[in-house]
């Protein structure tokens, strides 16, 4: 299973922050649900930094509800005041039944006409705590398998593929992940772009890059060249680059940070 925490780049900052797993009868539509909740103090701003995963997330809150695509880049949200948050991490297989063409959604997100999800949702949280959290994930799942239906074996094919270029190190190219699949490199290709919105390599480089803002955080005691081999980049300036091409500040800095 991948890292939830993986994406975090400053865990510390997190307000009161979840992660539930889905039930057992919707865990191929769903990774995993994300929930913060946050009380802000008047006048003050918590802004949450993260690298997200490369696959689509359907969020509910207390304004309504938004479909998010994959992203190429770092991104941050700011929070104030009070409030709440229920999101969910798409597996591949639901995508097709939220919208026909996921790479139109990428870096972008848009909002999303299912107001018995948000309903359901918000009933749920209003309840607070621990219990009101389950019943949020429980309505959010019933919801998700009423909308997706039976899950066909092109879409089993686009989560096994999602859960290898994602959870194992060892894939560094596409050509790697489709043999490992028994499947063409078009084939993989097309899998990609029509359930993640993303070609493969971006994959790869984003899980790659995860690892190493991981490494660079909870090992800083180890060099950076280091790190850099083990993740297979071709050397420290390479690595330094993905860091400043997608978060904008070199490994060094983000460490010291």
């Amino acid at each position: 299973m991948i890292d939830a925490w993986r994406g975090i780049l400053y865990p510390a900052r997190l307000p009161q922050f979840h992660w539930l797993l889905p039930p057992a009868e919707a865990a191929e539509l769903v990774e995993w649900f994300w929930i913060p909740e946050w009380n802000i103090e008047p006048g003050r701003t918590s802004r949450q930094h993260v690298v997200a995963y490369p696959a689509l997330n359907i969020v509910v809150d207390a304004g309504g509800v938004e479909l998010t695509g994959a992203s190429t880049r770092a991104s941050h949200r700011d929070l104030t005041g009070r409030g709440w948050a229920v999101g969910a991490l798409l597996k591949p297989s639901a995508v097709a039944a939220l919208i026909e063409d996921p790479s139109a959604l990428r870096d972008r997100s848009t909002r999303f006409d299912a107001r018995d999800l948000h309903s359901a949702v918000a009933q749920a949280m209003d309840e607070g705590g621990a219990v009101g959290r389950e019943h949020a994930v429980t309505a959010f799942s019933a919801w998700l398998l009423e909308r997706v239906g039976e899950i066909g074996p092109v879409a089993r094919q686009a989560n096994e593929m999602s859960a290898l270029l994602m959870a194992d190190s060892a894939i560094t190219r596409a050509e790697e992940a489709a043999a490992r699949l028994s499947m063409s490199v078009r084939t993989l290709q097309r899998l990609a772009h029509r359930y993640v919105g993303l070609p493969p390599a971006a994959l790869i480089r984003r899980r790659r890059l995860q690892e190493a803002a991981q490494c660079v955080r909870e090992h800083p005691g180890t060099d950076l060249s280091t790190i850099a081999a083990e993740l297979g980049y071709a050397d420290h300036a390479h690595l330094t680059n993905d860091f400043l091409t997608v978060l904008g500040i070199a490994p060094s800095a983000y460490r010291a940070s």
